[in-house]
């Protein structure tokens, strides 16, 4: 018996997140913000991605 690998119908998958948005007047917001804006112009998303992370982190924990 043969077993096949291919799928059964069409994947779908949830559009991105948007970026997470900085508290206005916290530093650490706009830390966080100015790496993502450096990451992104030079072309590194993993880099934007990992920023995010933590900017979210920091907006749970710091501004709940």
């Amino acid at each position: 018996m043969e077993t096949s690998t291919a799928l059964s119908g069409p994947v779908h998958l949830p559009l991105p997140e948007a970026p997470p948005e900085p508290v206005s007047g916290c530093r650490d917001c706009l830390h966080y913000a100015v790496r993502r804006a450096n990451a992104v112009s030079a072309g590194d998303y993993s880099k934007a991605t990992d920023v995010n992370v933590s900017l979210r982190a920091h907006l749970r924990e710091t501004h709940g």
